[in-house]
């Protein structure tokens, strides 16, 4: 793994949030868009290296409503920047690590992506990310 790639944080409402963000980072979203696939909208604030990413509910059953329903607005999950998703999917399934998707799906940001059950991780949803070239 890389360096942390980004903190995912679910919200009920993206446009509140965004403007809650933008005064508290002091710079607007640089993107934002909808992964159809999760069902979520997403908005990405930088400062810095550090990347934070909004995400919020495109339809009830998606997994952001889910987690909104139990757990409410907050940190929804950790992702790190690797190499090669495929090998460190295989390395970290031979450590034990439960995998939620076998194979990298397109997600946000120009990234394919992987996801560890907090099971595995003491509790924490763990994302892996690659960028497409």
């Amino acid at each position: 793994m890389n360096k942390i790639e980004h903190i995912g944080i679910a919200v009920k409402d993206l446009e509140t949030s965004n403007l809650l963000f933008e005064k508290l980072m002091g710079t607007a979203p640089y993107k934002s868009e909808e992964v159809q696939s999760e069902g979520v909208l997403t908005s990405f604030f930088k400062s810095g290296p550090n990347k934070i990413e909004l995400l919020a509910a495109t339809n009830p059953d998606s997994p952001i409503a889910r987690f909104l329903e139990k757990k409410g607005e907050g940190i929804h999950h950790i992702a790190f920047d690797v190499s090669d998703i495929e090998a460190e999917t295989a390395r970290l399934q031979k450590e034990g690590f439960v995998v939620l998707n076998d194979q990298p799906k397109l997600g946000a940001d120009n990234k394919r992506i992987v996801f560890l059950h907090p099971k595995s991780t003491n509790g924490v949803l763990i994302e892996l990310c690659e960028e497409i070239n």
